[in-house]
Order: structure tokens, then sequence, then C-alpha cells
């Protein structure tokens, strides 16, 4: 294991489990809040914007969406054509992904909250790399829980890597996420109506 992306809404316990990644020699890529977190508590962090050599834009939106970090989760490492692909451009592996989602249903539990704040809480870029790792759970370890921290960092320790069952099981985890996540957004849409709703005035 080379390299981990760590970005999360739910920082709880990743000093240590940062710290300890990076104990073991593993490059840390990251984001807003969670780099200074972690820098704040002497861990060595590298921003996504300086890994890709793009930009954080849009307000936030584009942060992660790019070939350098997909490229870097997707590709299959026992594959050959994937690995020439990466090497001509420049993708190095990102071998665990570490996130969790903005907190929509939170937001949406506020009775005051208005279409536009819910709109801006849907996460896209997290969920994108959360399904990209647990699809390639065969090379990545993928991690939304913080009570998986201390599994995966023991079988780091034992085998350089997690195992692939465990792999498994965390991409499993995934999907039940995403598909919560997904649910929870279109429960909550399909209650909106455009003809009453002030989002709509004046459109």
């Amino acid at each position: 294991m080379k390299r981990a992306l760590i970005s999360l809404t739910d920082k709880s316990g990743i000093e240590t489990f940062a710290s300890k990644l990076s104990g073991f020699g593993i490059e840390i890529l990251s984001t807003g809040g969670t780099a200074k977190k972690m820098r704040d508590a002497g861990v060595e962090v590298v921003d996504v914007s300086d890994y890709t050599g793009f930009p954080e834009m849009l307000d936030g939106r584009v942060k992660t969406l790019h070939p350098k970090v997909h490229g870097g989760i997707l590709h299959q490492r026992n594959n050959e054509s994937h690995q020439k692909q990466c090497g001509q451009h420049g993708i190095e592996p990102i071998d665990l992904i570490a996130v969790n989602l903005y907190a929509f249903e939170k937001t949406v539990a506020d009775p005051s909250c208005s279409l536009e704040e819910a709109i801006e809480n849907i996460d896209i870029g997290g969920p994108t790399m959360l399904r990209a790792a647990a699809k390639n759970f065969q090379d990545v370890t993928v991690v939304v829980d913080p009570d998986d921290y201390d599994l995966i960092l023991n079988e780091i320790q034992t085998f350089g890597n997690t195992t692939v069952k465990t792999r498994f099981r965390l991409a499993v985890k995934v999907f039940n996420l995403t598909a919560g996540y997904d649910t929870t957004i279109a429960e909550w849409l399909n209650k909106i109506d455009p003809d009453s709703d002030n989002y709509f005035s004046g459109v």
C-alpha cells in the first residue's frame, strides 16, 4: 500500500489513523478541513489539488473529480494494459480511500431547510470515489466507518496491505451506504412540489 486519499465529514479518530498510515510509509492525499486536521496533528499531507495539478473550483464542487484520482483508484494492478495507460498519463495508484459523505439527512432534518440548502448538501465526489474504490476492491481498500480503522491498521501492519476478504466486506458496506444515501435524497426530493416551493418562484 503506497497511497491513501482521506476526505471526511466525520473526522473522529482520523489523527491516529492517518498518523499510523503515514508511519507505514503511506502517502496521504487530502482536501480542506480534513487536510488541516491531519496537519495540525503533525501528519504530512499532500493536497489533492497539488497532486492533480488542478485547483479546487466551483465553490468546492470539483475537488476529486479528476482522472489522476479516479484512474488511480480504478486501474487494475494486474492488468498490463491498465498499467501501461497509467504510466503514459502519470497516474499513480491510490490504494486506500477513507471518505464519508455530506450530512444530507442531518441537513434536511431541519424543518426550515430549503431546497437550495438540500441540493448543496448532496455529495457528488464522495459517492463517486467510494463506488470506484468498492468496485475495485480486488486492489483498493475503502473505509466509511471509523470503527474499521483498527482492523485496517492491524492488517497493514501484519501483511503490508488489507486482505481481499476484508476489502470485499468493506466494499459491501459502501454499496449499502450509497444506496441508503441516494434513497434518502430521492425520498426528500419527492416531497417537493415545484408548483408551491419558493425555489421555483420567478423561474
